[in-house]
């Protein structure tokens, strides 16, 4: 292996310990070279917390002059929570920076790499682009399209039921399983659901088999249908959202409570999910996981707002019962959608599909 990828590797695992806990930044990791040796390593560990080039700039101490860094995102030129880290890099004298991407937060793109230039600094951009685009897939969606990145979640036996006929759905999965998307709650800043999965289940959503933060919870309900008792309901940041032809009355006991109110447009009690995210960005929510149920599934894939998918799957038959995804108004398989780079794992006796999903006629 080409050594310089192997420094920019070594950065890309340092930056997944920030996961979970430096949102609405994206993770970075840093790794300082000279002569052939190691001297730095940092991570950007939490918000507001310095900087993964500032951490490993204070490892190396004065081994930083004259040395090559290797960083999975161009340094930051704004002061922000800290201190910009390009003029961090040129006091401490790195000679070279190799780069995995440009940052496109319109307060960086690009600027941070050409004061480094200005400075004598040489910088290659590129290095791992691919992997590092995917550790950051929600922070440059975010930044990019003003839209967080949208997992899909669905917990299923092998004939595709959430559920019996009968409603009765715990647990479909295994215990290896949940303990698997509790880490995936953790990582993520919000998870979203629909009125009816909070009817049938109630569910808490938390991050309780694992350690890490709890997301914060989304509840799309056009028609304003949840109790008000719903422990959702009671979890700090609770946003209920729903439509705008519904009186502010309608939802005044809700705002009472404590839970924020969004509305939006809305065709039959349907929300216009793309605006949804779009005021979910504005919030600083760069990744939201949808945990069901069936109809906002499908409500969301017709609206094209899932980037990826996580399929559970558990090796029972349910027969009749409530399918994992409802209509998606597919009549010819030109028309389905398509998953695309697939990886499957198993855990305990159930498979984990993830992929990415492509649509008609969509770019890319």
């Amino acid at each position: 292996m080409d050594q310089r990828v192997a420094y920019m590797r070594k950065a890309l695992r340092l930056a997944e310990r920030g996961r979970g806990r430096v949102s609405p930044n994206p993770l970075v990791g840093a790794v300082i070279v000279r002569d052939g040796q190691v001297v730095g390593t940092g991570a950007h560990l939490r918000l507001g917390g310095a900087h993964a080039e500032v951490n490993a700039l204070a490892q190396a101490g004065e081994l930083a002059r004259g040395a090559t860094l290797y960083v999975t995102l161009e340094p930051c030129c704004v002061h922000g929570r800290t201190p910009p880290c390009t003029d961090a890099l040129i006091a401490a004298g790195i000679r070279r920076v190799e780069c995995a991407l440009v940052d496109p937060d319109p307060r960086v793109n690009g600027r941070g790499i050409e004061l480094l230039r200005e400075a004598g600094i040489q910088v290659d951009v590129g290095l791992e682009s691919a992997a590092a685009e995917r550790q950051n897939a929600g922070y440059l969606k975010h930044r990019r399209c003003g839209l967080p990145w949208v997992t899909l979640k669905l917990a299923q036996s092998a004939d595709g039921r959430i559920a019996t006929a009968a409603g009765d759905s715990r647990w479909i999965s295994g215990e290896l399983s949940r303990r698997w998307v509790h880490r995936a709650r953790s990582r993520v800043d919000a998870v979203m659901v629909g009125a009816g999965t909070v009817l049938a289940d109630d569910p808490q959503l938390t991050v309780r088999h694992v350690r890490g933060r709890d997301p914060r919870p989304l509840i799309v309900d056009g028609k304003l249908r949840v109790p008000l008792a719903a422990r959702l309901l009671q979890r700090p940041g609770a946003v209920l959202i729903t439509s705008a032809a519904n009186p502010p009355a309608a939802y005044a006991a809700f705002q009472e409570r404590g839970v924020e109110v969004w509305t939006f447009p809305a065709e039959d009690g349907l929300v216009d999910l793309r605006a949804v995210l779009r005021q979910a960005a504005a919030a600083g929510i760069t990744h939201v996981l949808l945990e069901g149920g069936a109809h906002l599934a499908a409500q969301a894939l017709v609206a094209r707002v899932v980037d990826e998918v996580h399929l559970l799957i558990a090796p029972m038959l349910l027969g009749t019962g409530i399918g994992s995804i409802a209509d998606l108004h597919i009549r010819r398989l030109c028309q389905a959608l398509r998953l695309d780079e697939v990886h499957v794992r198993r855990l305990g006796p159930d498979l984990i599909y993830t992929a990415k999903v492509r649509y008609p006629c969509s770019p890319g």
